[in-house]
């Protein structure tokens, strides 16, 4: 029988997660040398390298630096050459993001009974999904399904399609143990956006926020296996409910397209408006949908939120629509200065930065004010928005609550540089150079903003009006 849950609950839990970022770490510095390497200057260019300077990202995860050798040759990597680097290099995340998911929920790799995977930076037959599969040891008897066409929000659309197979096998007393894996090689296409930018002389930011990554869960629905004697673990976060949906007429708003050279993105600059303008109706069709919650959680800011860190102006944005502060997304802010945006792999980087010691005491009304609910969001092109509520596992202080960050592993670092030292300066950073916190400022700083004020102008506006999903 499936474990016990509290009435009206799914009985589905996330008892694993894993994270692989790449070794490389990518300043702002990097598009600047390929750029004067390969183009000429131009004022298309020189606006978008301003803007790289000013996104608030610190550096962004990727497979190689700009020396590597698909990036150097005499024209940007055709399709074919992105997707030879995207199974030798991003493949190898994907598994170790998978085996670190299992080894946490302490579940064999025998015992996995589907695998939903996404990506918006490959396509082949059969999917990558099928080489991570081999790679992990998994049955050949393993329900696989690929998603694409779904972009930024890839993860949580994946997660809900997870939830659905899974609530399948509740139905039918079956135990359900899906893999729910994401992976987006996407600092490889750098060539091609700057190609972009020179030819046609518009302002292409994506080359400035973008990353590579690797993610997982591992999704069950809690029935027992027969064939094992041992007890599930606790959840990480349990999944209570989700919710979807597209807002009319904006497809032609976002969007992700193949091209000869890689995928080239599509947006205008209504994108940022019309998803602030989506958050509160999708906050409320998520929460109707659920059975009731405790008392203490009647508006946004009672909970926690991982929103999926697709520029600044979308989490300042969440902040203004949502009536919320920037502590309540203190996870995607530090998951978007410390590594920039992976597209559908960076949600379950932002839940694992979560559940962090350090992230604990950034919480408003610091560490013992956590909250046990957390609400899911992000973006994807259609435009579609996806949203799921979570509880996290606050009972068990010993595993769960604020386990301490992860070590670097070889290959790679699993969440990488932190914002600072200490729990102060990590506040200070994240209110002061991104958020644009209040604090007070001493008379050379203002000197110093007034100086730049003009300068940076034009960089503000393109902000406001470019922004990525």
């Amino acid at each position: 029988m499936a474990a016990a849950t509290e009435a009206g609950e799914l009985g589905l839990s996330i008892l694993g997660l894993g994270v692989q970022y790449p070794p490389h770490a990518l300043e702002a510095s990097a598009i600047d040398t390929l750029s004067k390497r390969y183009h000429p200057d131009s004022p298309a260019m020189q606006k978008v390298l301003s803007i790289n300077r000013f996104t608030g990202i610190d550096q962004r995860s990727s497979i190689g630096t700009p020396d590597h050798p698909l990036v150097n040759q005499p024209l940007p990597p055709s399709i074919s050459d992105i997707h030879k680097v995207f199974m030798t290099d991003g493949v190898p995340l994907a598994i170790t993001a998978c085996q670190k998911a299992l080894a946490e929920s302490h579940l064999p790799p025998s015992s996995v009974t589907h695998m939903v995977s996404t990506t918006c930076t490959d396509s082949s037959n059969p999917g990558y999904d099928h080489y991570v599969a081999k790679g992990l040891g998994l049955s050949p008897q393993v329900q696989k399904v690929l998603l694409h066409g779904v972009g930024c929000a890839g993860g949580l659309t994946a997660l809900r399609t997870a939830a659905n197979l899974c609530l399948g096998h509740t139905m039918r007393r079956l135990p359900a143990r899906i893999l729910v894996l994401a992976l987006e090689v996407s600092t490889v296409m750098v060539r091609s956006e700057l190609e972009s930018i020179a030819s046609s002389q518009e302002t292409r930011i994506g080359v400035c926020l973008f990353s590579d990554c690797a993610s997982a869960v591992l999704l069950s629905n809690n029935i027992p296996d027969d064939t094992s004697s041992s007890p599930l673990p606790p959840p990480i976060y349990s999944l209570l409910g989700y919710h979807n949906s597209i807002i009319p007429d904006t497809e032609q708003d976002l969007g992700f397209d193949v091209d000869p050279v890689g995928w080239k993105v599509i947006l205008t600059p209504r994108v940022p408006s019309l998803t602030r303008d989506i958050l509160q109706p999708s906050y409320e069709s998520l929460i109707s949908s659920l059975p009731p919650l405790p008392a203490d959680y009647t508006c946004p800011a009672d909970f926690d939120w991982a929103m999926h860190p697709g520029g600044a102006t979308i989490l300042t944005g969440a902040e203004k629509a949502l009536s919320i502060t920037p502590e309540h997304m203190r996870a995607s802010y530090d998951t978007y200065i410390n590594h920039g945006n992976s597209s559908s792999a960076t949600i379950f980087s932002v839940l694992n930065r979560l559940r962090q010691k350090d992230m604990d005491a950034l919480a408003p009304g610091g560490s013992e004010n956590v909250k046990e609910l957390v609400v899911g969001c992000a973006f994807g092109p259609g435009i579609a928005v996806e949203m799921c509520m979570l509880r996290r596992n606050l009972g068990d202080k010993t595993q769960r609550r604020g386990i301490e960050t992860p070590p670097e592993s070889e290959g790679g670092s699993e969440q990488g540089s932190e914002i600072g030292d200490d729990v102060e300066g990590k506040k200070e950073r994240l209110e002061k150079d991104v958020i644009g916190g209040a604090g007070e400022k001493d008379e050379k700083e203002e000197e110093e903003e007034e100086e730049k004020e003009k300068e940076e102008a034009f960089i503000t506006q393109a902000l406001e009006s470019v922004e990525l999903d």
